[in-house]
Parts: structure tokens; C-alpha cells; sequence
């Protein structure tokens, strides 16, 4: 990478530098939550936890997982800035597909139509009301781990497989770092809802990726302060 660029771009490697820092705060926040507090079962357990406390249930509801994917597409783009001299037409398309993956991230998340629903439901007693926003509830529920949120999953595990192949070449990050990247990628290639091996090996995945975005961030942060 050449060190005009790196000027050029030293606002969004500072961006990308914090938003690796919140990212690196969220994750192991969210895994205590997990760990600590059992995930609702039926639509009406899922409408108790929002009306008893709302912040356990946009955890629960994936909330941050929303904001750490909004933050990721900042560090997607400060990867392709800082690999394009490599191999610029292979990180348009990990960028491309990684920015596709959250997009549907983004339309399969279904924390507020759930927030919503959950205070509809403790706000009436009428029993009819009751069953047809429960139906209502158990429906979003079902679409909330479909297709979009595989495609994400997969899309950006391939993303992360792109870019840390790509990464070996470059002096700038080291082949460490690209090993470490490539360790999680590899474990993203299975989404999190196939049963418990999907789930298995996406926590297993989040130790690579950790390790990797801290690495990393020391990069942007170097760059950022040219």
C-alpha cells in the first residue's frame, strides 16, 4: 500500500480502528449475556423477557449482532483500501459479497417487530387480541433464521476467506494474521442454525475472528496516524 494512499484514507482506517475497539467489546459482552441467560422458547417467553426487561431481550434479539455488522462493513472497506495493490478485482468481490451478506443481515433482523409485538401483547387482556399477536410473534420468529440470515453467514465467511488468502501476501498485516482470519472463515462456511454443530462452530469461530480483529486494529491504527 502506498503511503499516499494511506493519507488519503487515514479517516476511514480511524474509523475502522474504533470500530474494531466497540466490535471487541460487544462480542464478549453478548457471549456472557448468552451464557449467563437462557434464550426464550415460545413467542409468549420471548414477550415476557421484552416486557420485563428490554435490553436482555435486543440481546437476546440480536440487536448488537446488527450493530457489530454495521460496523464490520467499515472494516471490510479499510481492507479493500489497504489489499487492493495486491489483488484489486478479488477484493471487489470479497467487499461485494461481504456488503451483500449484511444487507441481509440487516433485512432478516427482527428485534423491533418483535419489541413491538412484545408491548402490544402486555398492553391489552383481551384474549383474541392475544392469540392473533402471538401468531403474529411465532411467524417473524420464523423468518428471522431463514435464508437471509444463512446467506449472511455464508457470504461472509467466504468474504473472510477472500480477503485473509489475499492477506498472506501482504507485509502489512503478516501471515499470521491472514492464518488467523482464514481459521475463522473456514469456520463460518457452516451456518450458526445448523443444529448444534452450526452452533459449535460458530462460537468456535468468534476465538480466531477475536484475535484476528485485535491484530488487526493495531494496522488501522497505524495507518490512521499517518
Amino acid at each position: 500500500m502506498e503511503k499516499r494512499d494511506s493519507g488519503e484514507y487515514a479517516s476511514l482506517f480511524a474509523c475502522a480502528f474504533f470500530a474494531t475497539l466497540i466490535m471487541l467489546v460487544i462480542i464478549p459482552v453478548q457471549l456472557v449475556v448468552f451464557a449467563a441467560t437462557g434464550i426464550p422458547g415460545s413467542i409468549e417467553d420471548w414477550f415476557a423477557l421484552f416486557s420485563a426487561n428490554p435490553l436482555l431481550g435486543f440481546f437476546h434479539a440480536d440487536l448488537f449482532i446488527l450493530v457489530n455488522n454495521i460496523l464490520i462493513s467499515v472494516i471490510y472497506l479499510a481492507f479493500y483500501h489497504t489489499l487492493k495493490g495486491i489483488n484489486k478485482g478479488m477484493m471487489q468481490i470479497a467487499v461485494m459479497l461481504g456488503l451483500i451478506g449484511i444487507a441481509a443481515y440487516i433485512s432478516s433482523n427482527r428485534t423491533f417487530e418483535l419489541f413491538a409485538l412484545a408491548r402490544e401483547y402486555s398492553g391489552t387482556a383481551d384474549a383474541d387480541a392475544r392469540v392473533l399477536l402471538a401468531t403474529a410473534g411465532t411467524a417473524v420468529l420464523s423468518g428471522w433464521q431463514g435464508t437471509a440470515f444463512d446467506s449472511y453467514y455464508v457470504l461472509n465467511g467466504v468474504t473472510l476467506l477472500i480477503l485473509s488468502i489475499i492477506m498472506f501476501r501482504s507485509p502489512l498485516f503478516g501471515k499470521a494474521s491472514a492464518a488467523w482470519g482464514l481459521s475463522s472463515g473456514i469456520l463460518m462456511m457452516i451456518p450458526s442454525t445448523a443444529g448444534t454443530v452450526g452452533l459449535v462452530f460458530s462460537v468456535l469461530s468468534l476465538i480466531p475472528w477475536y484475535v484476528f480483529a485485535v491484530r488487526f486494529a493495531f494496522v488501522f491504527r497505524k495507518l490512521s496516524a499517518r
